[in-house]
């Protein structure tokens, strides 16, 4: 992906009434759903801080897509499996959701691993799927190595090198511009999407003018963050980049009950959701972290009515694969709609053909020729996210600026000061 240093987006403005606006946008207008069901699986995880949102987000779609009538004169019929976030349990659930619930599309997780064992099974039983919160760059580079056998696989959100680029983008106007931050350690758990990640954060890190004084990749399994937290302050960094979407809790606590003077920026999946706040008892004050989006800010049209009909049903706002989730739902209608089918190479056919306005932007895959065949392209008059910091208990959005108007806040322990 180009970097670019002020990312756009090529949509705003006020928001109407989220259903209503999400059909009809999509070509799914209100009328009698007499004909028979698409049928859509989503496998999610359920008792995981980030990824309970998918399965949730992706059944507000369809409840708002039936209550209009359905789309095209169908309904739509969810197939919700909880895979406990384990690969074997998503192999075994996605091939129930085919061979014996007979769905036509299948929407999959938020954990790289589980989308990388699920890709070949995609491949063998012809099914479209679409991962909305994975984000390894090894999803798109078996396809782009292998397209006629892996061509059903969809990357429904930013792939890791994409989001390292996009990340840096906001240190750089975020950190290094106001704070002058110059130099940083890497902290990544250690998983399939922080290994491209970490990759390009030694690449665009600099570029920023961020000095990476040291790279650390730590056990998704380590209960214990104070040996970690030592040794980078004895490195004396600005600033700890972060890669961590497993875990989220313990670090982030540690962190705070350590005091340790370094703010934190990056990727905490966990933290873009609202109930991390309770999660750790407010110690997520001052993290910064990127996201799909933001509470109130209205990234496109349906961001916001989509944030307020998740907040009302289910309490909290979603995480960042919520947001993907309900658009992948819209996304598979509209590409049957268009393919005037059900068979899975014209389905396939026609989600390449995507151009579709969801909650984060517009959304189109990149090509077989592309290295990252049948990602979602990121980058101005696309999606590209946005950056939020907790504050006061709130999910402030702090980048870009265009959008954002946030201000970051950091807590008195944090030794870093606006110059």
């Amino acid at each position: 992906m180009k970097r670019s240093k002020h990312l756009t987006r090529w949509l705003s403005g006020v928001s109407g009434a989220a259903a209503i606006l999400a059909l009809s946008s999509a070509g799914l207008h209100p009328a009698k759903a007499d004909g028979p069901p698409l049928k859509i699986g989503v496998i999610g995880e359920a008792s995981s801080v980030a990824g309970a949102s998918l399965t949730k987000a992706a059944q507000l779609a369809v409840d708002q897509i039936n209550a209009q009538g359905g789309f095209n004169g169908q309904p739509i019929q969810l197939f919700v499996y909880d895979d406990h976030s384990s690969a074997s349990d998503a192999v075994r659930a996605f091939q129930r959701a085919v061979n014996q619930d007979h769905v036509n599309a299948v929407i999959a997780s938020y954990i790289s691993e589980v989308a990388l064992a699920i890709e070949p099974w995609a491949a063998r039983l012809h099914m479209p799927t679409i991962t909305p919160g994975a984000a390894s760059t090894a999803i798109p580079g078996m396809v782009h190595a292998n397209y006629d056998r892996y061509k059903y696989m969809f990357h429904g959100w930013i792939n890791s090198k994409a989001l390292a680029d996009v990340i840096c983008d906001g240190i750089g106007d975020l950190l290094v511009k106001p704070y002058h931050v110059q130099s940083a350690v890497v902290m990544s758990e250690d998983a399939a999407w922080t290994k491209p990640l970490d990759d390009e954060y030694l690449q665009c890190l600099p570029k920023e003018g961020v000095k990476v004084l040291g790279h650390v990749r730590f056990n998704p399994d380590t209960t214990d963050f104070t040996p970690i937290f030592n040794n980078i302050e004895a490195l004396h960094p600005n600033l700890i980049v972060t890669g961590i979407s497993h875990v989220g809790v313990q670090p982030t606590v540690q962190w705070h009950d350590l005091q340790v003077p370094i703010p934190m920026a990056g990727q905490s999946s966990q933290a873009t959701t609202s109930t991390f706040w309770d999660d750790t008892h407010g110690a997520t004050e001052g993290v910064i972290t990127a996201s799909a989006a933001a509470p109130g800010v209205a990234v496109t049209p349906k961001t916001i009515p989509f944030t307020e009909a998740y907040e009302k049903r289910y309490g909290a706002t979603p995480a960042y694969d919520g947001y993907t989730a309900y658009d992948d739902v819209f996304i598979i209608a509209d590409a049957v709609k268009r393919a005037g089918s059900t068979d899975p190479d014209k389905m396939v056919t026609a989600l390449e053909q995507t151009n579709y306005v969801g909650t984060l932007g517009r959304v189109q895959f990149y090509g077989r020729n592309d290295p990252f065949t049948h990602a979602m392209k990121v980058g101005p008059g696309f999606v590209t996210g946005v950056d939020i910091q907790w504050q006061n208990g709130k999910q402030v959005c702090v980048w870009p600026s265009n959008i954002c108007h946030g201000k970051l806040v950091f807590p008195s322990f944090i030794k870093l000061a606006a110059q």
